[in-house]
């Protein structure tokens, strides 16, 4: 399936889940305050910005906050928060539309550069960035680590999730460095509902080149939002990039 495909009026309208999930205050708090202080007195650009989940509270911070989206019905969910003179958006493919203006921070978060499926348009998101920031302008990324030594000879799957009612799981191509999540939701009764979202997975190294592809170098790498230390048991990283003040 396609994107557009994916991020449907039906995945729209099922997207957001006030106060749990990611929309949990734990989980969003810390990334509204970090991007808040990376933006400082400047302007954001969010890429594939959704629903805005984090733009509008960002917004609500003062700072001024523009979008790039791909998916119409997901910018429509995003209108009732939001109006286009508050949050601009822009509706088009984050590796390569350009927005208006000057920016000082431009973020992609919750593994969204994994949308993208071929490295080539990957590298192509970091270029689009580098396009919108000035020296010593920021690219802020939240990506998830593979989780490939989890599995044994001849797996192709692993489970990050089960609880009550959800279980999340992912099935690699390694060959291809392509992985389909799956979630299943369900109740008590014989039905369940399944949404599959396919990516294409990116070691933090190969990031970093990507980075430096696009003229960038590496600022900062946390395991959270709340500057917790990256190590090899983290199950995920936020990545600052940085333009050279000197360019």
């Amino acid at each position: 399936m396609e994107q557009k495909e994916i991020w449907d009026a039906d995945t729209a309208r099922r997207y957001d889940t006030p106060g749990t999930g990611m929309f949990a205050p734990e989980v969003l708090d810390p990334a509204v305050d970090r991007l808040a202080r990376l933006a400082g007195e400047g302007a954001a650009l969010e890429f594939a910005i959704g629903t805005g989940r984090v733009a509008v509270p960002l917004a609500g911070r003062g700072v001024a906050v523009t979008g790039i989206e791909l998916s119409p019905p997901m910018v429509e969910q995003l209108r009732t928060k939001a109006d286009e003179a508050t949050i601009p958006v822009i509706i088009g493919d984050m590796a390569t539309t350009a927005a208006p203006g000057e920016y000082t921070l431009v973020y992609l978060v919750f593994n969204t550069i994994s949308n993208l499926l071929t490295q080539a348009e990957q590298v192509e998101c970091f270029r689009n960035a580098a396009r919108h920031l000035g020296p010593g302008g920021r690219f802020v990324i939240e990506l998830w680590v593979p989780e490939l030594r989890k599995l044994p000879p001849g797996q192709t799957a692993t489970v990050w999730h089960s609880g009550s009612g959800y279980i999340g799981l992912d099935t690699y191509d390694v060959l291809r460095q392509h992985v389909v999540s799956h979630h299943f939701h369900f109740d008590d009764s014989r039905q369940a509902e399944l949404f599959r979202s396919p990516h294409r997975y990116i070691w933090p190294a190969e990031l970093d080149l990507m980075a430096q592809l696009a003229g960038f170098e590496l600022e900062s790498r946390h395991a959270d939002w709340d500057g917790a230390e990256f190590t090899a048991e983290s199950r995920s990283h936020v990545s600052v990039y940085r333009i050279p003040p000197s360019r």
